[in-house]
């Protein structure tokens, strides 16, 4: 897939993603939503729930790893592709490397609990058995937006 292929399908998923996370915000929860893609096929997608789960692990991407593992029964997820509106937190990016999650792509940056490079980067570490490719900013301003729309509606 060429370079601008490869562009134009991110923006495609990414927003995927941010119709799960715009769905969350109408559920009072952090707008947040990802979408598990394979060979150009979306195998899950989900939004943030810890709120209605009563579940602090149900972020968006943990939500969808689960949702595509099942969908290809099967909790390695090689030669797959993970978009999230917002830089995953430390918990999200364990998963996506335990999931075996070939790439993620991602919109906002999240300065206080990102674990690709914000606060600490996961992904770098040469010690793990794992390593995913990742790609941040991809529609960061409509990620980003998403986000502060839903933070200043509760101030």
């Amino acid at each position: 897939m060429g370079g601008s292929e490869s562009l134009q399908s991110d923006h495609e998923f990414m927003s995927r993603a941010l119709r799960f996370a715009r769905e969350s915000a109408l559920r009072s929860e952090v707008p947040v939503g990802a979408v598990l893609v394979q060979d150009g096929n979306v195998i899950g997608g989900a939004g943030n729930s810890p709120i209605f789960s009563s579940d602090p692990t149900a972020h968006a991407e943990i939500n969808t790893i689960r949702l595509a593992a099942s969908a290809v029964r099967n909790y390695r997820l090689v030669g797959t592709t993970l978009y999230t509106t917002l830089e995953p937190c430390v918990m999200c990016a364990g998963a996506i490397i335990h999931a075996r999650i070939s790439r993620l792509v991602f919109g906002a940056y999240d300065p206080k609990s990102g674990a690709c490079g914000s606060v600490v980067d996961l992904f770098s570490e040469h010690n793990l058995n794992h390593h995913t490719t990742v790609m941040g900013g991809v529609l960061q301003t409509e990620c980003s937006e998403v986000l502060q729309t839903f933070f200043k509606s509760r101030r």
